[in-house]
């Protein structure tokens, strides 16, 4: 059974698809970060993978002093 918590915050590697799916997610009502893959970057551990990749999303986002970049608009 599924049930509905509510908005949630979502936190995205900035990549060519984030700004889209920031957009629709935001519609949804829920809050989005976009985090540039400079700052992910020295998180990684190990291989690429999609696994290895939320882990380092997941350790960046925790960090006190972690920047985030705005969402881009359809026209930009």
């Amino acid at each position: 059974m599924l049930m509905w918590i509510g908005p949630v915050t979502v936190d995205v590697e900035a990549c060519g698809s984030s700004h889209s799916w920031a957009r629709q997610l935001c519609k949804l009502g829920h809050d989005k970060r976009l985090i540039p893959e400079m700052y992910v970057k020295p998180y990684v551990k190990g291989d690429k993978s999609d696994a290895v990749d939320a882990a380092a999303i997941c350790e960046a986002v925790t960090r006190p002093a972690m920047r985030f970049i705005a969402v881009k608009s359809e026209e930009q």
